[in-house]
């Protein structure tokens, strides 16, 4: 066991240098001076500019550059922006928002979605598993902006049962409706990949095994064939945990939501790289996190794992 946590976190650390230098590289090597840019119409001058991008080390090749980048992140330090803010300090308001977003679309999307596949899988053929599958498919079909806004028309204005913008009616009043549009395109994946394990792992030998042996199918079903089934299913929701947590931006500008989403988009607009290439950071590191956790989870879920 020892050896395989060594095995992936080696394995994690590659990944996160190289996911880590493709961003840097992507931001920072792109046409254009962003320092010269922060003074608009009126162009900074020459020396400004130089003691700018000294501060920034911005007169170093790339490849230094990211090194010294990196030295950073490994003592916590995300860089500053061009303004001397600090790019953590930045992040630290904003994370609860993010959080709370991400986690409530992540528990709506579990327990909808887990019980939509287990129902569709116990009935595989049936009327309920096709309405299911369409279901899904339909509603993987609906951009997000276009959901976000209906939403608000109709839950918020109309109905006037849930807040449609702000974060000041607290958790879960004003997350419940924006966690509702994001859970809803992460539904058609985990209903299908929970619906297609229950069902093969229901034609196995050691399913049929307990059957003959008398075990009650609540008994079979409830212990030996999810735990058999959840191993893909926790996979796909680590994934799907990074996945909100950084593709909240288009939401959280619907819904006005002040969270790390909102502030990478600002950053994106206003050419903040420091902030883009910080923000990406931290949520690579929380993606990385959340698949180590799951591995470990399912090694001890299935001891074949560890050995493979």
């Amino acid at each position: 066991m020892i050896l395989y946590v060594a095995r992936r976190v080696l394995g994690l650390a590659g990944t996160l240098v190289g996911v880590t230098f493709v961003i840097y590289a992507m931001v920072f090597a792109l046409p254009g001076d962003p320092v010269a840019a922060l003074g608009g119409d009126r162009p900074l001058s020459p020396s400004v500019v130089a003691q700018l991008r000294q501060q920034y080390n911005l007169d170093e090749p790339l490849v230094v550059q990211y090194l010294l980048y990196l030295g950073g992140v490994l003592t916590g330090d995300l860089g500053s922006d061009f303004n001397g803010r600090s790019v953590a300090g930045q992040m630290a308001g904003r994370w609860p928002t993010t959080i709370a977003l991400a986690l409530t679309a992540w528990g709506l999307q579990i327990v909808v979605g887990v019980v939509l596949g287990v129902v569709a899988g116990l009935r595989r053929g049936s009327l309920l598993d096709r309405g299911v599958l369409l279901l899904t498919i339909l509603i993987s079909s609906v951009p997000v902006f276009v959901l976000g806004v209906t939403a608000q028309l109709v839950v918020g204005v109309r109905w006037q049962l849930l807040p449609i913008a702000g974060s000041s009616a607290g958790w879960p009043t004003a997350y419940l409706l924006p966690a509702a549009v994001i859970a809803v395109f992460g539904l058609a994946p985990i209903a299908r990949l929970v619906r297609g394990s229950v069902s093969d792992t229901l034609g196995a030998d050691f399913v049929r095994a307990h059957r003959a042996k008398g075990l009650s199918p609540r008994r079979v079903v409830g212990l030996h064939v999810m735990r058999s089934s959840a191993i893909p299913v926790l996979t796909y929701l680590a994934v799907d945990l990074g996945l909100l947590l950084g593709g909240t931006v288009v939401v959280e500008g619907i819904f006005n939501l002040p969270g790390v989403g909102q502030l990478l988009f600002s950053a994106v607009r206003e050419q903040e790289g420091a902030i883009v290439v910080g923000v990406s950071t931290a949520l690579v590191v929380i993606f990385l996190l959340a698949s180590l956790v799951v591995d470990l989870v399912a090694s001890a879920l299935d001891p074949r794992i560890r050995r493979a």
